[in-house]
């Protein structure tokens, strides 16, 4: 069974940091694609960054880009989102994502508040 399980959330003021972290199980971790989503209150889904199974491409959408990074352990099962410089637009449910067999997969989902 595959499971997704994100933590790191929190309340952080305008302009701090937090890494999200997605342990991952029931599945080969290490030759998926992984993605982050986050949905905001009121929102839709937003699709926030990608990697590829090894790592070694990345993608973002532009409204996180310079401030985000995504990155992978695959010897560890984890997904990692490092946030700098927040803003209270980041404000969101953030879950990752995975596509396996067909199949898509998301977490929970961990809140990520940014406010004074």
């Amino acid at each position: 069974e595959v499971q997704l399980v994100e933590s790191g959330g929190g309340l952080v003021q305008p302009g701090g940091s937090l890494r999200l972290s997605c342990a991952a199980s029931g599945f080969t971790f290490g030759s998926y694609d992984m993605s982050w989503v986050r949905q905001a209150p009121g929102k839709g889904p937003e699709w926030v960054s990608a990697i590829n199974s090894g790592g070694g491409s990345t993608y973002y959408a532009d409204s996180v880009k310079g401030r985000f990074t995504i990155s992978r352990d695959n010897a560890k099962n984890t997904l990692y989102l490092q946030m700098n410089s927040l803003k209270p637009e980041d404000t969101a449910v953030y879950c990752c994502y995975v596509r396996v067999l067909g199949t898509d997969y998301w977490g929970q989902g961990t809140q990520v508040t940014v406010s004074s």
